[in-house]
């Protein structure tokens, strides 16, 4: 599916979190596939160096419904891809008001802006935390239950369900992309996860293998894998930015669909797996310190993603953990 090149010509992508860790990756894609890019970020983890000098930028809040028109109306914005929030599990637990502020007060007003400023395509960064704990440790299908265990999961799966009853009510279509875990770098160093005190595995351990932290926490070493840390499914930025071009094009075609959709590989790498790759990439060994397990963290969550390959025809191209961490490290 490819989206009419009158469409193209006359519209701009609005990428809300553009200057964060996956929107700055997400803009390089809509401009490497010929798109013209605004973004609207509020600089609070997000980096003004990661958005090119010709990318329209707006610094501000999504909840500003002021300006989400003002730069509906100036940019001609046809379609909004949708990064901004806040993505700290724990933290969500220590003050869900926050998460149910940033992910769904706030997305709610940058919906209805779109929807009274005519917008009729919105993709949204959803989260493999809407399904909770899987019952069993096979892939996590889309038609599993949805019952997530921190207010970061049910903040997000409030937003989908804005979503839903928008389209159902509105000349408006949309893709919820469920992410498992998100890794690695633009391939051409362009952008990277730049994000001060990042918690996701792959930055900690690149932080340690550069001298940046003494030490990489395990928690757990007793599930039921093959060496008892926990197994996830990482997937590459560049691969997750190529799936929401391919989105926005899905849309523009056919925009009476909507679509949600898991975005992961399909299979895990457990956190030894994981450290050992860094420490064969930097040819060092990270100093690994063992820990009880976490309150609510599964043995595995990987992704059944035969939705996305074959709805989208997604191919992935960097399915390969040493080149996840190569290009993390870069």
């Amino acid at each position: 599916m490819t989206a009419p090149d009158n469409f193209k010509r006359d519209h701009t992508i609005l990428v809300t979190g553009g200057a964060g860790y996956i929107g700055s990756h997400a803009v390089l894609a809509l401009k490497d596939s010929g798109w013209k890019v605004a973004v609207i970020d509020n600089l609070v983890t997000g980096f003004r160096w990661a958005v090119p000098d010709d990318v329209a930028f707006y610094e501000g809040d999504i909840a500003d419904g002021d300006l989400a028109a003002r730069i509906i109306a100036e940019q001609s914005i046809g379609a909004i891809l949708h990064f901004a929030g806040s993505v700290v599990v724990p933290e969500s637990v220590s003050d869900p008001l926050k998460y149910y502020s940033n992910n769904t007060v706030k997305s709610r007003a940058l919906i209805e802006a779109a929807i009274t400023g005519g917008v009729k395509h919105f993709i949204f960064s959803s989260t493999a935390a809407t399904y909770g704990t899987p019952e069993g440790d096979g892939p996590i299908a889309e038609s599993d239950p949805q019952v997530p265990i921190n207010p970061y999961g049910t903040s997000k799966l409030m937003t989908e369900w804005m979503l839903r009853d928008c389209a159902a009510a509105h000349d408006f279509n949309y893709c919820a992309l469920r992410y498992f875990n998100v890794a690695g770098a633009d391939p051409r160093a362009r952008a990277g996860q730049s994000t001060a005190g990042a918690t996701h595995l792959i930055k900690v351990a690149v932080e340690a293998a550069l001298g940046k932290r003494e030490t990489v926490a395990v928690f757990g070493t007793d599930f039921d894998t093959p060496d008892g840390t926990g197994v996830r499914d990482y997937i590459h930025v560049s691969d997750l930015a190529h799936a929401h071009v391919l989105a926005l094009e899905a849309l523009i075609a056919e925009p009476a669909q909507s679509h949600t959709l898991n975005c992961g590989y399909g299979h895990g790498y457990s956190v030894m797996e994981v450290l050992d790759a860094v420490d064969r990439v930097t040819n060092r060994k990270i100093e690994r310190v063992l820990s009880g397990r976490r309150a609510g963290d599964p043995a595995s969550l990987t992704a059944d993603n035969t939705a996305i390959r074959t709805r989208f025809r997604w191919t992935p191209s960097y399915d390969d953990l040493d080149t996840i961490v190569t290009h993390a490290l870069a």
